[in-house]
């Protein structure tokens, strides 16, 4: 058997004023937008009917209230009825006009706001259709009750009166209903007054005429200074026809949390709705913040931030196009101020460039970038090496560097974000760019060999440098290379750290795991990594002539464990005792072998 549902209208109250608002605050925006709808409701009849919104405070009242009053279309009985007291249904909203999209909202929800500060709204309207004046009195209980007024408007229009619950006084006082109207207000297109005082601006900040375009640029500065806080970078307009929308970017001056999501202030139909809306601009433009106002967007039930659909996304990539032609106008007019801007702001940048062929040649060309010959833009590198060699973190970089430039290989630090990704797209923009991460046995291939007779001599040397690092599963080898001051290199390349962890893994594992595993072991190439001992180094030439073999031990188990260090690589268990038991022997032999006087 079907059944209609039961509704708790004072529960649906509570639930709509209570909790569909971020604040108490949103009743003085709620007031003005149902007031600005009604006038524009009216002038669309008569174009040359009287636009004005006026707020009352307790200073004029004298009783503790405050009034809204407008010039708009206002309501007779049956409209009050079906606008101001039935939740949920826009049909009869639809033939009165009200829900179209020259609108900022819809009377019903609205109204609701005005419980969030006081448990009773009485609203007096009398509609340019003719009737008398009509009194609707609604309560936070989710009661109303609707008769003539005794007090007969002599104009059409509506008269919102509110007075305060108790415990809420603070959000009608003078100064905060001022401040809340100019908050939300001040960019209407009809003139809003607060006991007598204008708070709304004939001009949108980025629309109004100025005497220069220095002048402009001077009076969008302080409007961020007195919006944001910050005196911007630079500022640009906005602009998208399909949602209507216009408005002014303010560049972030000082760096940003790419992470954070950026806070744009976004208005309505000049009515603003949220002073912190996410979601407007690309994750990407973090370091843009922005003040627009748009005619087609959807707000959310709320109206404090904006619905996701559609028309926002396609709104989000044109103002993201926006920002990434500003960037390349920069580079063509002021190369030496988007230099400043990058050494601010490259994270968002290379961000963009890993998507946008445009933003990867303005990286390309302009970014400065860590290398082995110093911090210099990508196009620069690629004019003085014929292949683009990168390492993918900081560690490596940094202990390969200068072996890498000693050798004449120029070397990338991939490490720092987006870097290895962008050094990867190049070739997107330029299929003769040669870009391939360096490889330790590449690197190896470039180091000169011993003299064989010297090498024949270090023989015994080299043995028991083996025997010392078997079991460490490394490799000794002899080579000569610069720079002379680096006594050893520890070179692990990808594929044998990688054939090393699976056979560790392996080993550890059941039989079943075992044989799955196994299955991807195919690479019978060297699995162990290697030591590599610089005969350029002294040190190195001292220790090969050791005739002790014990002290011998002790120093190519000291050059292995500086190299670990050196290099950053994780120790492990027995890679720490080395360290440690080839610390105390070299401290051991010093103290036997030089005692000091007793």
């Amino acid at each position: 058997m079907e059944q209609a549902f039961r509704v708790d209208l004072r529960g649906v109250v509570d639930l709509l004023s209570h909790h569909l608002y971020g604040s108490p605050r949103v009743y003085v925006r709620e007031l003005m937008q149902n007031a600005v709808d009604a006038i524009t409701a009216r002038r669309a009849v008569d174009g040359a009917a009287p636009a004005q919104v006026r707020i009352e405070t307790p200073a004029q009242t004298g009783d503790g209230s405050i009034r809204v009053h407008d010039s708009g279309i206002g309501l007779t009985e049956p409209e009050v009825h079906e606008l101001l007291a039935t939740i949920g249904r826009s049909g009869k909203r639809d033939s009165l006009g009200f829900a179209r999209h020259e609108f900022l909202g819809q009377f019903g929800i609205g109204l609701l706001s005005c419980f969030l500060v006081a448990d009773e709204a009485r609203v007096l309207t009398r509609s340019v259709r003719g009737g008398p004046t009509v009194a609707w009195t609604g309560y936070a209980d989710g009661r109303y009750q609707v008769e003539l007024a005794a007090d007969q408007r002599a104009e059409p229009g509506t008269t919102v009166t509110l007075r305060p619950r108790q415990g809420m006084e603070q959000w009608m006082t003078a100064t905060t209903v001022t401040e809340l109207a100019t908050l939300f207000g001040s960019m209407l297109p009809f003139e809003v007054t607060v006991d007598g005082q204008a708070v709304t601006e004939p001009d949108l900040p980025w629309q109004a005429p100025h005497a220069s375009p220095h002048d402009r640029a001077a009076a969008l500065a302080g409007y961020a200074e007195d919006t944001f806080g910050f005196t911007p970078f630079d500022s640009f307009d906005l602009d998208c026809a399909e949602s209507g929308l216009t408005g002014v970017a303010f560049v972030l001056p000082q760096a940003a949390n790419p992470a954070a999501k950026a806070g744009h202030r976004v208005y309505l139909k000049r009515m603003l709705i949220a002073e912190s809306v996410t979601g407007l601009l690309p994750d990407w433009a973090f370091f843009i913040r922005c003040v627009v106002d748009a005619a087609e967007l959807r707000p959310t039930a709320s109206r404090e931030a904006l619905y996701e659909d559609d028309l926002l996304e396609s709104t989000r990539d044109a103002l993201g196009a926006q920002v990434r032609d500003w960037l390349v106008e920069l580079s063509v007019a002021d190369p030496a101020r988007l230099t400043q801007f990058l050494n601010i702001h490259d994270l968002g940048v290379k961000a963009l460039a890993l998507h946008d062929d445009d933003m990867l040649r303005l990286v390309d060309r302009w970014l400065p970038v860590e290398t082995n010959v110093g911090r210099i833009p990508l196009a620069e590198f690629r004019r003085r090496f014929d292949t683009v060699r990168y390492l993918p973190s900081v560690e490596e970089f940094r202990q390969l560097a200068a072996v890498a430039n000693a050798q004449g290989l120029g070397l990338v630090n991939g490490g720092y974000s987006y870097l290895t990704e962008i050094l990867e797209r190049l070739p997107a923009i330029d299929p003769d760019i040669r870009v391939t991460r360096l490889e330790t046995s590449e690197l190896a291939t470039h180091f000169d060999m011993v003299d064989p007779e010297v090498e024949l001599a270090l023989r015994p040397f080299l043995a028991t440098a083996q025997r010392a690092l078997d079991r460490l599963d490394c490799e000794v080898t002899l080579r000569t290379f610069d720079p002379p001051s680096l006594a050893a290199l520890y070179l692990l390349d990808r594929d044998t750290q990688h054939r090393a962890e699976l056979r560790a893994t392996r080993a550890i594992a059941d039989d079943l795991w075992s044989d799955v595993l196994g299955a991807f072991d195919t690479d019978h190439g060297p699995d162990r990594p290697q030591l590599v001992l610089n005969h350029r180094n002294p040190l190195v030439r001292r220790i090969s002539g050791l005739a002790d073999p014990r002290l011998a031990t002790m120093a190519v188990e000291a050059l292995y464990s500086q190299s670990l260090l050196l290099g950053q690589h994780p120790l492990r268990p027995v890679d720490t005792a080395l360290l440690n038991r080839s610390f105390v022997g070299l401290l051991d032999w010093a103290v036997h072998d030089n005692p000091g006087e007793s």
